[in-house]
């Protein structure tokens, strides 16, 4: 039977890299990456699909999370889509989808029945706040990976090294709510890419 095109273009140097070899692959795999991304699912999905299954290279995956967090919904889910239908069109991100969500959704459900029977007791609640720190650093360790990715962007390292420290400080200091933050401060990035680019 003959796999139909891609919804969405692949990329163009998809003939020369690993690739999903069919829409049940993308489910194990969404599956496994799922089923690792407690506490930091960005680190697990970054190192997966960028260096141990090479389907993209670190400047791709950092273009598709930019694009999945600014759509409504869970960013890696978005994610999990956009490969899915990039490879295998409609199917291909319903599978994506599947993976991402199944299992994951019978463990956290399991999971959410056992910690109500002891959310209570102090050892939990340290346990809890110590895998919080640990979250945040591998979160951490994954900005300063994708940083050495934005070398090649149009904008330079520099620009793009200020507006990301005006995201911080927004979120961070200003306390200012995700609604605002994407347009002005995505909004100025996108703007400033397109008229470098258009130059």
């Amino acid at each position: 039977m003959p796999v139909p095109p891609p919804s969405s273009p692949p990329l163009a140097d998809e003939t020369q890299r690993p690739r999903p070899r069919d829409a049940s692959d993308l489910f194990w795999s969404f599956t496994w990456l799922a089923l690792q991304g407690f506490g930091g699912v960005l680190t697990v999905v970054q190192r997966e699909l960028v260096e141990t299954k090479r389907w993209m290279t670190n400047e791709e995956f950092l273009e598709d999370w930019a694009v999945a967090q600014i759509m409504p919904g869970p960013n890696v889910v978005n994610l999990s889509i956009m490969i899915g239908d990039r490879y295998f069109g409609l199917r291909g991100a319903l599978a994506a989808l599947a993976g991402m969500l199944t299992f994951p959704l019978v463990l956290v459900l399991a999971v959410a029945v056992v910690y109500a029977q002891f959310a209570s007791h102090p050892a939990v609640a340290g346990a809890l706040r110590g895998m919080g720190a640990v979250a945040a650093g591998l979160i951490a360790g994954v900005g300063i990976k994708l940083f050495a990715s934005i070398q090649n962007h149009p904008l330079g390292r520099l620009l793009c090294a200020l507006l990301a420290g005006l995201t911080i400080i927004a979120m961070a200091v200003l306390q200012w709510p995700l609604y605002w933050i994407l347009p002005v401060i995505g909004g100025a990035a996108c703007v400033l890419t397109w008229r470098r680019i258009a130059a």
